[in-house]
């Protein structure tokens, strides 16, 4: 596996208490060596955000660096200037996530797997196609999730099954392939909703696939930041996403019929429920 840093970015709008939580967690949860953390402000008009990152910055052993944008891009123009800023392999992570130990050094193995490998999603409670237990379910945020993610590290040794489309909540994407396809589309998909998937599907049409860590957990709590901008999943987005890709509903529908990853989600769940019987006898 490569050990150049992961260039990790957040993309900031308002959302304080989420936001606080996502910060806590990639300190404790990631190795300083490993990545390369950019925080983006989306001109957050929330009084907070700024001085919380500014003394979160001091605080990290992360050696984090802000930026703040002079008008508000909406999300994909804040990744894209992301992707124009950066140089390496880099994960997106939304500012309503929280990391668990080892999420890095499992998504980064994962894409070392194979060389024709563009994206890399982990598990998580709320990530539709790859939600646990529940699938294509918002699951609750968990109490303990570090003992969730021991289950995912041990139950199975990982697969890397394919998907139809990365998640966009954690995403893990190859730079040759940005340097191949280019950016997130904002022309056509404006401030945000479905720019990921077709980011996919037109690396699909270059050769490239997308992969679960399946040995991976990263929760999500959810429509916490850059929804209170109206953005939303469906609408007009969505129509503009199956004009250009009529196949696409079919493909998500029979990757849902046939839910080959119903096995890998069973044994994590029975991992889990020994480990808590062995604690608690």
């Amino acid at each position: 596996m490569s050990t150049a840093a992961i260039d990790i970015v957040i993309p900031v709008y308002n959302a304080p208490l989420t936001l606080a939580r996502c910060l806590s967690a990639l300190d404790r949860c990631t190795i300083a060596e490993e990545a390369r953390v950019l925080v983006i402000d989306d001109a957050s008009p929330d009084p907070s955000i700024a001085p919380m990152l500014e003394n979160w910055s001091v605080r990290s052993r992360l050696r984090p660096k802000l930026l703040r944008n002079p008008i508000n891009l909406g999300f994909v123009g804040t990744v894209n200037r992301a992707f124009e800023l950066t140089h390496g392999d880099i994960l997106l992570l939304n500012a309503d996530t929280e990391v668990t130990p080892g999420w890095l050094a499992k998504m980064r193995a994962a894409l070392a797997s194979a060389p024709d490998i563009a994206t890399v999603t982990p598990f998580s409670n709320n990530a539709e196609i790859c939600s646990w237990p529940q699938f294509c379910k918002s699951n609750p945020v968990p109490d303990q999730p570090d003992e969730i993610a021991a289950a995912f590290a041990t139950a199975n040794s990982p697969i890397y099954p394919e998907l139809p489309t990365a998640i966009g909540f954690c995403m893990l994407i190859r730079r040759q392939v940005i340097e191949s396809i280019g950016n997130f589309d904002q022309a056509t998909f404006g401030r945000g909703y479905g720019e990921e998937n077709d980011f996919c599907l037109r690396a699909n049409a270059h050769g490239w696939r997308h992969i679960l860590a399946d040995d991976a957990y990263v929760i999500h709590i959810g429509g916490a930041s850059f929804s209170t901008l109206g953005l939303a999943p469906g609408g007009e987005n969505l129509q503009r996403l199956l004009a250009r890709y009529p196949y696409y509903s079919d493909a998500v529908a029979r990757f849902i019929d046939a839910d080959s990853l119903a096995p890998i989600r069973a044994t994590v769940t029975r991992a889990l429920e020994s480990a808590r019987n062995a604690t608690n006898t």
